[in-house]
């Protein structure tokens, strides 16, 4: 059989979701055993073995920073098929999974060659929301109050029943405060927020309106292609600490550097994601790891059809 020469391929599609699957699985022996790096590089040393098998020639544009395998510029694929830009995080929330706590998973999307736009590992202010609303409703040039103002109009109600979701971090005690003067309910996480802005997507089912707030610019683009999929909005702005910061940005081809990013100019192609459940969140389940078998939960979703897939796979445990 010849390899495919469309990304979009139903097979290679599945293949990802296989990607996800591998790295999360990967990482079974090492949850809540407070091995941080050991836990990302099992989960990434399974990921580029499992591309390895992909018809596709992918370069990672998005990827590890502090490890030596799925870092950004690196090739996967077997060499064959269409060529992709590659966007992964192995293991999205590595102290989650090795503390054993909620929202770990394994992340990677995937477009075609020169879609998804190269950040680098600084902060990102991001704003994310349902595509039930216009896309200029809520802004990032707006202050947290006039958000929740602007969000509850739109959504027919009072300030009160609006749900935001952030980041548990001393950076954001002011933008809480103010949140919470409004009325406005603040779902507060520890980490791994690229599936707390996916929620955003679908708040009628989740309980969340809105994400804000700063983060890794990375996981920002990730977010931003599961956000495609499910045609919801995403505003993200690099945030810079000193000059180097700025010089990096610079040096991934960022000219505008207080530009403000949309979903579609982070993310200028269809795309196609996958992420599976490391431990349990409102997005995933997290692995069950049973005497006999382990299983896992995988999202797999495409922007080109809005399709939407949720997969669970079963491995019986080897036989004596």
């Amino acid at each position: 059989m010849s390899a495919p020469d469309d990304f979009q391929d139903r097979m290679l599609a599945l293949g990802l979701g296989r990607v996800a699957e591998k790295a999360a699985l990967a990482t079974e022996d090492l949850i809540g055993r407070g091995d941080e790096r050991a836990a990302d590089k099992a989960a990434g040393a399974a990921m580029e073995t499992e591309l390895s098998r992909l018809d596709l020639r992918g370069t990672v544009v998005i990827g590890e920073t502090d490890t030596d395998r799925m870092g950004v510029g690196a090739s996967v694929g077997n060499g064959d098929g269409p060529e992709l830009d590659v966007a992964v995080d192995p293991l999205e929330g590595t102290t989650l999974a090795a503390k054993d706590l909620p929202n770990a998973m394994s992340v990677i999307a995937m477009a075609p060659k020169g879609s998804i736009t190269q950040v680098p590992n600084i902060y990102m202010e991001k704003l994310a929301f349902s595509g039930t609303y216009a896309p200029d409703t809520v802004t990032l040039d707006m202050t947290p109050t006039q958000r929740i103002e602007a969000l509850a109009k739109a959504k027919g109600c009072a300030p009160k029943d609006v749900t935001v979701c952030m980041l548990e971090r001393p950076r954001h005690m002011p933008m809480i405060d103010e949140l919470r003067d409004t009325g406005a309910a603040v779902r507060l996480i520890t980490d791994g927020d690229i599936s707390a802005v996916i929620n955003c997507a679908e708040p009628e089912d989740t309980g969340i309106d809105m994400y804000m707030g700063s983060g890794g610019a990375p996981e920002g683009v990730l977010a931003a292609a599961a956000l495609k999929c499910l045609d919801g909005h995403f505003y993200g702005q690099l945030i810079y600490r000193n000059e180097d910061e700025r010089h990096l940005a610079r040096s991934f081809g960022n000219r505008e550097l207080d530009r403000v990013y949309t979903r579609d100019e982070l993310v200028t192609d269809h795309v196609i994601f996958a992420a599976t459940g490391v431990t349990n969140s409102s997005l995933l389940r997290g692995m069950i790891r049973a005497p006999r078998y382990v299983q896992t939960e995988t999202l797999l979703m495409r922007s080109k059809t809005g399709s939407i897939r949720r997969m669970s796979y079963r491995i019986p445990r080897t036989r004596s």
